[in-house]
């Protein structure tokens, strides 16, 4: 794989911007096509789905700011001088090729590509069925970008397979993959971890918690928890699982409170035995596989727990290891419980929402990781290297 320099993979991404401009209208065309053969009853994954003008201007200031952004590759890790002479220098190097999997969602076939081609990476996208009509026009136009800069059209690749031909192209691609990323839900992670051969980097389920200590906010905690509910439900970083302490001052009507305004958006609940006690219309929790669920709806379970312990332990059990919030003016409490809760992000009185490249100051990103190797977080630039060692020496040999 040729190692491209800065100012031409630049000059390839200022080519793609200026072809999206140009073919916004054909975009927003072949997205209707894809957008009249889904089911809009599944609210989640059709505001996923959706590309108009907001969608690709996101799309070209997305292309702008890795454009902007130094070259990951080539960077020095760390160097070291033996006693002998010979000098070790450990520098940050592409990965090579990177397979994405992903559902809906056209603007990721923009934002994974750009990031992988900016870090030397080619890429190889398969994204869902759904999209197929947005993901074609967005590829087309990359490889009028790669064209006018006479680079090959293999850097950005749409793979057209069904799901058997997806699982045997994973357990024998006919190519080598150094990299697979899928990001999806928890069927589609499991397929993948189940078929694939090369190293796989989880986009992990959300299924996000929030903590509402005795000593909160109140006014401030019901902020944070409508918005990180109902801001954009189809989102990784949206909330799902309410844990208010019992020890609340006047619990009865705080959870009256939580429940109007949560009814107000159209949010279901599903309560536990303590909470249906006061809020006795709503679904009771039967089957603990719930607390397992990223609902990706419209949807909140709502439970009584006696402190920050238990809220932690029951974080640890059910989470997603994705983010999780603490609402409490205590600021020691708080750091207790976001070193113990075992999630890439958390949170003290602040909605889990910010758990995003753009917001955390890192651009872009290809996903959110919840593994622990190679990179936890956001994948953006600065993760989609590995490293190389460089040895420079003048005829030395170990003794």
């Amino acid at each position: 794989m040729e190692l491209l320099k800065t100012n031409k993979k630049n000059k390839v991404l200022a080519s793609f911007i200026k072809i999206l401009g140009l073919n916004r209208a054909q975009i927003i065309a072949a997205n209707q096509l894809d957008l009249a053969a889904f089911d809009p009853t599944d609210r989640a994954m059709y505001d996923r789905l959706i590309v108009d003008n907001d969608k690709i201007d996101s799309m070209v200031k997305a292309v702008e700011e890795v454009m902007e952004k130094d070259d990951p590759v080539g960077q020095t890790k760390s160097t070291f001088k033996r006693e002998d002479g010979l000098e070790i220098i450990n520098k940050t190097a592409p990965f090579g090729t990177i397979m994405m999997i992903y559902e809906s969602r056209p603007d990721v076939t923009v934002e994974a590509s750009v990031l992988a081609f900016k870090a030397n990476n080619r890429i190889l996208l398969k994204g869902g069925k759904e999209a197929i009509h947005s993901n074609q026009i967005l590829i087309d136009c990359w490889h009028q970008a790669l064209h006018l800069n006479g680079l090959d059209t293999d850097w950005v690749q749409l793979l057209k397979m069904s799901r058997t031909e997806t699982q045997a192209f994973l357990k024998n691609p006919d190519q080598k993959i150094d990299l697979i990323v899928p990001r999806g839900g928890e069927r589609l992670i499991a397929f993948v971890k189940e078929h694939a051969t090369c190293p796989v980097l989880v986009s992990g389920r959300g299924n996000n918690f929030i903590y509402v200590d005795h000593i909160a906010d109140w006014d401030q905690a019901l902020k944070v928890i409508l918005n990180a509910k109902t801001d954009k439900i189809s989102a990784c970083n949206a909330l799902d699982k309410i844990l208010l302490d019992r020890r609340l001052p006047d619990l009865k009507n705080k959870l009256i409170q939580l429940q109007k305004a949560l009814h107000e958006f159209e949010v279901e609940l599903v309560v536990d035995q303590e909470v249906k006690k006061i809020l006795t219309e709503e679904q009771v929790i039967e089957n603990e596989k719930i607390w397992f669920e990223e609902f990706l709806a419209l949807k909140a379970c709502v439970a009584l727990v006696g402190d920050e312990k238990e809220a932690i332990q029951k974080i640890n059990k059910y989470s997603g290891g994705h983010s999780s919030a603490i609402m409490t003016t205590d600021k020691v409490l708080a750091q207790s419980f976001m070193e113990q809760v075992d999630c890439g992000a958390v949170y003290h009185n602040a909605s889990t929402r910010f758990t995003d490249g753009g917001q955390m100051g890192i651009g872009g990103e290809l996903a959110i990781s919840t593994d622990k190797l190679h990179h936890r977080g956001p994948l953006g630039l600065e993760q989609l290297v590995t490293n190389k060692y460089y040895f420079f020496g003048n005829g030395q040999v170990r003794v």
